[in-house]
């Protein structure tokens, strides 16, 4: 039986193209961009940025160190957030719905302070940054709290928190690394794939 739910934040209420920073680093000069990057293993730079370990300036200089001399700094700015697309709000209902129906609903993201500055600007402007976040009991941002997706501890550690018992609480993810990972932790899990529905997923699992 599920009790509580565990929402991922990219790729399932917020719209992401993974491919956007290599198309974009690309045409900034930075061929091999894709070969120290990706959705499912990054280097070393990307993950301590996702966990708050380095600053945004030690991250902009690293990746300016890759890029022809005469790329601004906005520039690279512009080609990171790329990813970012849009908040779908019908997919927001569906979490506001669940926690009106008396489940408490978490949002547990790997992402950097860079993206969260833009896509919660971006947020704020569509529908209002209080109102999204007012869907879920308490929102996670690994670059906030120093641990993340897709290793069991970080699941544990945001069940130990709530008082959340890890087979009482449901994680959607569209990431299968991330989902596999929460699966190890001991929670029921759902794989958002491409094409499938969000609500359907939910009426699995919650009447």
């Amino acid at each position: 039986m599920v009790k509580n739910v565990i929402f991922d934040f990219g790729g399932v209420f917020f719209e992401i193209d993974y491919h956007a920073p290599v198309r974009e680093f690309k045409k900034l000069g930075f061929e091999n961009f894709e070969e120290i990057y990706s959705q499912a293993a990054q280097t070393d730079l990307f993950d301590l940025l996702e966990t708050g370990k380095i600053s945004n300036e030690d991250f902009y200089e690293k990746i300016e160190s890759y890029c022809p001399p005469n790329t601004t700094r906005q520039q690279v700015i512009d080609a990171w957030n790329s990813i970012l697309l849009f908040i779908d709000e019908s997919k927001v209902d569906i979490a506001r719905e669940v926690k009106k129906k008396g489940y408490p609903t978490f949002l547990l993201s790997n992402t950097n302070a860079i993206h969260v500055a833009e896509f919660e600007r971006m947020i704020d402007e569509k529908m209002g940054l209080s109102n999204f976040k007012s869907c879920f009991d308490h929102v996670y941002y690994s670059n906030e709290i120093g641990i993340k997706k897709p290793y069991p501890e970080t699941f544990l550690a945001v069940c130990e928190w709530n008082n959340l018992v890890p087979d009482e609480t449901l994680f959607i993810d569209d990431s299968i690394q991330h989902v596999e990972g929460a699966k190890k932790a001991g929670l029921q899990v759902a794989h958002l794939k491409p094409g499938n529905s969000l609500r359907d997923i939910i009426n699995q699992f919650i009447p």
